[in-house]
């Protein structure tokens, strides 16, 4: 692997975001930390939990410098900001001097509460009933307008583009570079052919599906459960919508499925039956799970790649950039190859 270790790294701009400096920049919206800081798992930004002086507790996330501009991250805040306006239980930023989104010390941060939870059951059917109703409501906020700012997640975006900077910055070890390009590209072409089938026995592509404003990153981690109380309080609420963007409703589905085909399918079931109870969902659009997956396999490897001067990458991700790092995912492409060609899921 050509990209830098973690000693060689330069200056990052998160060097400077000490715990001084978060506290004055929620000093900076009339927010008074107790200075109690917890970093919370993000490795896109940085994000912490803050006590304040009256023993409440606040979320700070502050953006990657150079991901997002300002009117993208407005975007995903006026999305969060309507979901839970319809009473969509996400966590949206907080308005505070009539802003959702700050900046101190060249950083763009917002505001949150805190709300703990747990990840889901997913082995639980009625778990994942009830998020497909909470996804539904989600869509039905989501298909009312479309983004003007935030990308699409296509096949040049998370697929042709990541490959080709993987390629141009010779992140791949020349032992397995040839390997993993060609499955790459043949993954790549059977995306663009739209050469998997659908349940309704035609072929159906990531072009023909209508988009809609999406959660973008809907994996189990992002959906934190609480218990249900007498009062019937309690269940999922989905945190961070970094990755909003326009797309297939599957897509905030896919990454909920786990295990073999026969378990992936009554999951689905039972995520489509909470779903349907609030909103039609398009059956020909199960045949795009699988490319989704492979989108999501080639662009998660660029990501790491780019993000390797970032000191935390090569601190949490020390096994990346190895040939065998590479060789797995090549074995992992061509595995998805043949998932492509494969009858997709019914439910």
């Amino acid at each position: 692997m050509t990209t830098p270790a973690a000693h060689d790294t330069p200056h990052h701009p998160y060097a400077a975001l000490t715990p001084d400096l978060v506290l004055d920049a929620l000093a900076g919206v009339g927010l008074h930390g107790d200075g109690r800081l917890m970093a919370l798992g993000s490795y896109e930004n940085r994000v912490y939990q803050v006590t304040l002086e009256d023993g409440s507790r606040v979320v700070a996330k502050f953006y990657r410098p150079g991901r997002w501009s300002e009117a993208q991250i407005l975007e995903e805040h006026a999305f969060a900001l309507e979901l839970a306006g319809a009473e969509v239980p996400v966590v949206a930023p907080l308005l505070l001097q009539g802003r959702s989104l700050h900046r101190h010390a060249g950083f763009d941060f917002a505001v949150s509460p805190w709300r703990g939870g747990r990840m889901p059951e997913l082995d639980d059917f009625e778990v994942l009933e009830w998020l497909g109703r909470y996804l539904a409501r989600i869509h039905n906020v989501g298909a009312a307008r479309p983004f003007a700012r935030r990308p699409r997640l296509d096949l040049q975006s998370f697929g042709q583009e990541p490959r080709d900077w993987l390629l141009g910055a010779q992140a791949i070890p020349m032992d397995q570079q040839s390997a993993w390009r060609d499955a790459c590209n043949e993954a790549l072409e059977l995306i663009a052919a739209n050469a998997h089938p659908s349940s309704a026995g035609v072929r159906f592509g990531l072009k023909d599906a209508n988009t809609i404003r999406l959660h973008g990153d809907c994996h189990p981690g992002n959906v934190l459960w609480t218990p249900v109380d007498n009062a019937g309080h309690g269940g999922p609420h989905f945190v961070d919508l970094d990755d909003a963007r326009m797309g297939p409703a599957v897509q905030d589905l896919w990454m909920l499925l786990s295990g073999e085909r026969r378990q992936r399918t009554m999951q689905l079931a039972a995520l489509l039956d909470g779903y349907e109870q609030l909103r039609p969902f398009d059956r020909r659009e199960l045949a795009l799970i699988e490319p989704l997956r492979t989108l999501r396999l080639i662009h998660y490897s660029a990501w790491l790649a780019r993000r390797w001067s970032d000191p935390i990458f090569p601190l949490n991700f020390p096994w990346f950039g190895s040939s065998d790092y590479w060789r797995g995912q090549v074995d992992m492409l061509r595995e998805q190859i043949e998932a492509m060609q494969e009858e997709p899921l019914a439910a």
